[in-house]
């Protein structure tokens, strides 16, 4: 049976439209960092580069290399963690320009260092990308969190965060790192501003 993360993971991807705590496991990314704005030519870049690495460890069992534990499963959503410079922080409206970013694809747990090189030397080979050697492959655990569904363009999610941060505040909470996470349920690409779908996502901590 396929592993699909919208089913089988749902209080992790498909949130409600309102706030809700969520405690996150420790789970695998393959990654890379960035900075500036998210329309630019370089963060799409960077967006193909992980997607080809994750194409990759997907198909091994098709190029003759089955990884050791390997299940089928469906290719993890686009991830951001999104911070600003000190310049950025600064300023009272957003400058996307001083945007910082790692954006990442998760992973399976049978996934490995190893298994992550050998998908980069295939990608190497067939597609070559001078971005490739910024991929890093690493575990996260945001643990503690408070997330929900933002429907609608980018630019609106401000009105979602206030709603997170109140829901934090009633609840005795505070955000743990000015850093948060956004889960892309959407492709930007093919589908309209104001149906974009993304999980919003603070981690936080108790007073």
């Amino acid at each position: 049976m396929k592993f699909e993360w919208r089913k089988q993971e749902k209080n992790l991807y498909l949130p409600k439209q309102k706030p809700e705590v969520v405690t996150v496991p420790e789970q695998k990314f393959i990654t890379i960092d960035g900075e500036g704005n998210p329309n630019s030519e370089d963060f799409s870049r960077r967006i193909e580069v992980l997607y080809s690495i994750a194409y990759a460890i997907r198909m091994m069992p098709r190029q003759g290399y089955t990884p050791e534990g390997y299940f089928e499963y469906t290719v993890y959503p686009l991830e951001g963690l999104w911070d600003l410079t000190e310049e950025g922080r600064k300023l009272d409206t957003l400058d996307k320009d001083q945007l910082l970013y790692t954006i990442m694809i998760r992973q399976p747990d049978f996934v490995t260092k190893e298994i992550v090189e050998r998908a980069i030397e295939s990608v190497r080979k067939k597609k070559p990308n001078p971005l490739i050697d910024e991929v890093s492959f690493e575990s996260m655990e945001d643990g503690l969190s408070v997330q929900m569904l933002h429907i609608g363009s980018y630019d609106e999610e401000p009105q979602s965060f206030r709603k997170m941060k109140e829901y934090i505040e009633e609840n005795q909470l505070e955000i743990a790192t000015l850093k948060h996470r956004e889960i892309y349920l959407s492709d930007a690409r093919k589908v309209e501003p104001a149906k974009l779908k993304t999980v919003l996502r603070y981690k936080v901590k108790t007073k």
